[in-house]
This record gives C-alpha cells, structure tokens and sequence, in this order.
C-alpha cells in the first residue's frame, strides 16, 4: 500500500522544527515501512519545493500559495492538484491529514480517499484551555471532519470531545500514538541520578507549568536535595502576553526551589533518552492533550510518571499501576505522590516495568501500524 501523510510539520532539519503531530507521523511511517508500505509525506508551509528521502521516506516539501486574501484557499487547491497527481500516477493510495486547522476543508481529490486522525483541533485546545477558538480555524476544522472519507483517534476521549465541541456525532476508530520500542529501551539497570524530576515538552500553561513551581516548592520542603531538570521550547503566555513562560515560572519558585532547578532549553530529539534514563521519575502536570508521546516514550524507558488526571491519561496509564495521576491544581497530592516515589526505589521499579509492559502491549509502532494499516484498508475497499 502507498500511503501519505499531510501534516505541517515533520521531524527534519530541512524541514524545520516539529511538534507532537510530526513525531507521530515519523513513528506510524516508519513502522508503515516495516509492514512493506511506501510512504510519502507531504509537508506544506514550507520555505522552498523539493523531494528528499529519509531513511526510506519520502519527504515532499511544499510552499503555501502567496496572495492576500485567498492564500488559505489557493493553497488547498495546490495540495489538492498535488494529490490527485500522485494518485492518478499511483504513487498514493490515500492521503492522512491532522485535525489542526482543518487543511483538507477544501481538498476535494478526485478519486483518492482523505482520512483525518485527531491528535486534537485548535479548537479542541482551546476548549481545555478555557479560552476562544478563532472562528475560522474552528470552521475550516469542522468542514474538514464532515468531508472526510474516514476518521481515527489517538484516544476516545479527544474524540467524544471534539464530537462535543463541534456538535458532530461522528464515529472515530481509535488508533493510539506509537513509539519505536527498540530506540526507546528500557532493558537497562535503570540507574538514575537520585531524587532528579524530569519535565520534557514546551514550556507552555497549557502544559501546566505554572502548577510545577508550586508542586516543586513543596517537594523540595520535604526532600531539599530534590532537583527539577526542564526540556523543551519557552512559549510567550497566550493569557497574559509575556513573551516567556519560563520567566513567568521564575517568580512562583520559592528562592530554595529556584536554586535546585535548571532549565536546559530545547535538547536534540535524540538527547532525550538520556535524559529520560537520568532521572527518578518524570512529570507532565498538562490540561490538555490528545495522546502525548512523551509519556509513553518515558514509559517504555521504564521511568514512573506523575502525571496530570485530566480526560486522556487514563487510556495511557492505570493510576498505581504504571504511574500516579492526578489533578495539575491539586498541589499538595501531587507533591505527595512525588514525594512517595523518592523515598521508595522499588515503587519506582516496580511501576516503571509495568510501564514497559504497557507501550510493548498497546504502543509500539508494529502494533499502532498494523491496526492503521487494516483500517486503511477497509477504507479503500468501501471507497
């Protein structure tokens, strides 16, 4: 089968950076080539045309259309001229797109079949986020979801909400996001540097960083050789207009948490293993996800996680079983279960190879791309 992906972004330097939409499309490829798929991947919004390989992927570059007022619909129809190109050559069988701003609201391919998978709409972030969608994001993510030929989810529960914000009643397949389980191994001692929380992802309110520093000040109370270690991107506050979430976080630590802190920025893609290896334990207090990988990508390191008790987590992990949840405002649990894990090494041990258990059973990329790989299939044969 010959599949493609339409995303905005991919994880490549001549692609420029990526997010959690183009990490999981790289995993899903890559086990798509396992099973003796082609994939392409279409990645518009970008800066020159051009076709490279990676690694058994083919990567299509591909500039937005320039012209005030129309670009958003001359660049559909550019995409769309793209795609019926590669489908009457036979080089795609059908075309994924992402939920995130609704691409394919105006691709209309002749023949090719579209399928749209949620890894959750601007408009369903913004909904978690308590704050208003742009009008025409939500109607371009709407008419994409009522034209498309079939439709997956990454969890059931981005799925019955996006229903719910969109006043759709859609049926979705449920497909989880996918990790490499042999990059990311956790059959290793398992040391780690004692009484070290590890954070990786944009430093962001949605993400619930501005809880962290008060679930932090109370570890650090109890266990002042505590260290928080920060990864990722520093995001200007969309709520009040600092251009630095980071900055923001500064002023909520006490001075002693604040010494035991370090922010490392954004870490190469394949830095973070290490990292993930070095610590106790990792936390994600987010209001808002669909299916992240970080979670799982700490998981299949064998690393317990304390993580936020919000909507999809419990389709990721079973709260003591793999990991703890909890509610990102609830500070004082959170900074309890944290505190419950430092002082006990077998829990950690215990929960991080349940942990592994879970992504081998439900997560890895083989798995997540042979049930893509079925439905697609299906789609094709009603199509």
């Amino acid at each position: 089968m010959k599949i493609a992906f339409l995303t905005p972004e991919y994880p490549h330097p001549k692609t420029g950076s990526s997010g959690g939409i183009g990490t999981s499309i790289k995993n899903l490829a890559q086990g798509l080539l396992q099973e003796g798929c082609q994939v392409r991947v279409l990645v518009y919004g970008q800066k020159e045309e051009g076709v490279f390989d990676d690694n058994g992927i083919s990567v299509q570059q591909i500039k937005n259309v320039k012209f005030k007022g129309l670009s958003w619909y001359l660049t559909r129809k550019k995409l769309e001229k793209i795609i019926n190109l590669l489908y009457e050559k036979k080089e795609v069988d059908l075309v994924e797109a992402p939920d995130w701003t609704g691409i394919t609201s105006f691709i209309q391919p002749k023949k090719c079949p579209i399928i749209i998978r949620l890894n959750g709409s601007d408009t369903y972030f913004c909904h978690l986020d308590h704050r208003p969608v742009k009008w025409n994001n939500k109607f371009h993510e709407k008419r994409a979801l009522q034209k498309a030929d079939a439709l997956l989810s990454v969890s059931q529960f981005t799925a019955n909400l996006t229903n719910e914000v969109f006043g759709l009643q859609k049926d979705f397949t449920i497909i989880p996001n996918s990790i490499d389980v042999d990059l990311f191994n956790g059959d290793n001692d398992n040391s780690n540097d004692m009484n070290t929380i590890l954070y990786f992802g944009s430093l962001i309110r949605k993400k619930g960083l501005l809880e962290l520093p008060f679930i932090f000040n109370q570890v650090v109370q109890k266990i002042p050789n505590t260290q928080l270690i920060l990864i990722g991107r520093d995001v200007p506050d969309v709520v009040s207009g600092n251009a630095s979430t980071w900055a923001m976080m500064q002023e909520l630590f006490t001075q002693e948490a604040l010494k035991k802190v370090t922010y490392l920025g954004s870490v190469p893609y394949q830095e973070i293993k290490a990292h993930i290896k070095a610590a106790s334990l990792c936390v994600f207090p987010t209001f808002a996800e669909a299916l992240p990988v970080s979670w799982i990508e700490a998981m299949a390191l064998q690393k317990t996680i304390v993580a936020s008790n919000i909507g999809w987590a419990n389709e990721v992990i079973a709260d003591g079983v793999e990991g703890f949840l909890v509610h990102p405002t609830h500070h004082q649990q959170y900074a309890e279960r944290i505190l419950e894990l430092l002082e006990n090494p077998k829990w950690q041990a215990d929960f991080g190879l349940a942990a592994r258990k879970k992504v081998l059973e439900k997560f890895s990329i083989q798995i997540v791309a042979q049930q893509s790989l079925s439905f697609y299939n299906k789609v094709i044969q009603s199509k």
